[in-house]
């Protein structure tokens, strides 16, 4: 299977290996083989990508010149739109994605996102005239000025890798900030060709930076304490954000995160084609590896057996159409790594013990290969005090809970402590609109609407985080806010 360019650092404006030339190996989902290289950067490499950014945020014109922003930028962002297919054969190989997927959230999402922000930076308010006021005994002209925080930390996951970069970079680059990446070590391939991207288009030294590294603590540690890094934005897990949190409180950074989820798909008893829309809330795009991805499926207790039987017939058709790398109708593959692969399997086993009924897959898929292949799971009669319904899986495993009315589905949906995205679907628009409303969730579709898009603001409550990205609020997230008096003449 092929084999992937080798993933370099970028720092101040220089593709080159780790300091020490150390290198590791990047696993291939499909096979659990290598598929090549990535530069295992040191302290020292992460000291100087700091110091680089420090240095083009302090000491250049980057932060206040508008049109120089936006102008390489967008050429950033063109030219990685040029390069579409490479950059989905590396989310392919990297990060275990089938072609469906990669065509749509994958590469797709993340390049309009891209063009999305650029829109979105039209949109920004730089200054405003707050108008004269006499306070005191003092006349006062007033203006409140936005400005870029600082030197951004970006560290960000394996399972969509593009479209978390470009959420992240191409905000904190159009706000005026200078940026340090530091991608997962599963897809470091993802940024390191960022970097190259950078360096062709001709970003000023230091402005953006790329750390890629084997250990997934050491440079996050660095760049989440040094008080040199004014913010960090982060995608991962809620127990590595809180570790985020402690971190930077001692510098009192500016803290964005972006957490884990267990969504709610919300299916009324009056929605249209009430067994199509069951049958389509499978969890198995990408083999469930979104945050935001809908994984609890709510039906009404009513029709709950025939919920029940359109599932098993939507996952029964399903099972002999994902698996394979080259097919460009699956939106299925394996999971990313031996690490997520023995979680996913151990929670299906969780399940099992906790009562709840297997009605599809229930265990890995050794037919499909080498690789880390899980079937496509779901549960029937499940609760939602089971640790399948309350805990985030990250896996292609569906659980499906009953409600008796909308009062009772909206406490089940809100009863956990995620809350990142949702679904409604009813005939009713104003009806699944109220209960779209009271769900606890940063977005929310009803029937079908896209709620994840780049101009819209994305982000969660509670324990899935806080902040936003994406859209003109996206941007705004790195601008700090200044407020100036002029004593009137």
């Amino acid at each position: 299977m092929t084999m992937l360019a080798d993933a370099n650092l970028y720092i101040d404006g220089v593709i080159r290996p780790s300091a020490n030339g150390n290198t590791f190996d990047v696993i291939n989902p499909w096979t659990a083989k290598p598929c090549g290289k990535a530069a295992d950067a040191t302290e020292a490499d992460v000291e100087e990508a700091i110091a680089a950014a420090r240095r083009a945020f302090d000491e250049t014109d980057w932060s206040v010149n508008h049109d120089l922003r936006y102008e390489l930028v967008t050429k950033f962002v063109d030219e990685m739109f040029a390069r579409k297919d490479e950059l989905t054969l590396i989310a392919r190989v990297e990060a275990g994605s089938a072609i469906g997927a990669a065509s749509r959230a994958q590469i797709d999402g993340a390049l309009n996102g891209g063009r999305d922000l650029l829109e979105c930076f039209k949109k920004v308010t730089w200054e405003e005239d707050r108008g004269r006021k006499n306070d005191m005994g003092i006349e006062s002209d007033r203006i409140v000025i936005h400005q870029p925080l600082g030197v951004v930390g970006a560290i960000t996951p394996w399972n969509v890798p593009l479209y978390v970069n470009v959420g992240k970079v191409v905000a904190a680059l159009l706000a005026g900030c200078t940026v340090i990446l530091k991608p997962a070590p599963d897809t470091p391939r993802m940024g390191s060709i960022m970097g190259e991207i950078a360096d062709k288009v001709g970003l000023p030294k230091g402005v953006f930076n790329v750390i890629t590294s084997a250990d997934p603590a050491m440079a996050g540690e660095m760049l989440t304490k040094d008080k040199r890094v004014d913010v960090i934005s982060f995608t991962g897990s809620t127990v590595v954000g809180k570790r985020i949190m402690a971190n930077g409180a001692e510098s009192l950074k500016r803290i964005f995160l972006e957490l884990g989820g267990k969504s709610v798909n919300i299916i009324l008893e009056d929605a249209p084609d009430f067994q199509i829309c069951c049958m389509m809330g499978m969890a198995v795009f990408h083999a469930g590896q979104g945050c935001a991805m809908p994984t609890r499926m709510l039906v009404p207790r009513s029709r709950y057996d025939e919920a029940i039987e359109a599932l098993k017939i939507s996952y029964g058709s399903f099972s002999q159409k994902w698996g394979e790398f080259d097919n460009p109708e699956h939106i299925m593959g394996p999971v990313i790594s031996q690490k997520q692969y023995e979680r996913v399997l151990e929670y299906i086993e969780i399940g099992k013990k906790e009562g709840a009924e297997v009605i599809a897959g229930g265990g890995p898929a050794k037919e499909k290969g080498d690789g880390y292949f899980i079937q496509p799971t779901c549960f029937a009669n499940v609760t939602n005090d089971m640790r399948i319904a309350r805990e985030e899986i990250f896996g292609p495993v569906l659980v499906v809970i009953p409600f008796d009315d909308d009062e009772d589905a909206i406490r089940i949906a809100n009863d956990n402590d995620y809350a990142l995205g949702g679904a409604v679907m009813s005939a009713d628009k104003e009806r699944a609109t109220k209960i779209a409303r009271r769900i606890n969730a940063g977005a929310v579709s009803v029937n079908g609407g896209m709620s994840i898009t780049g101009d819209l603001p994305f982000g969660g409550f509670k324990g899935s985080g806080m902040g936003r990205e994406w859209g003109v609020e996206g941007i705004e997230e790195f601008l700090d806010t200044k407020a100036i008096a002029f004593k009137a003449e």
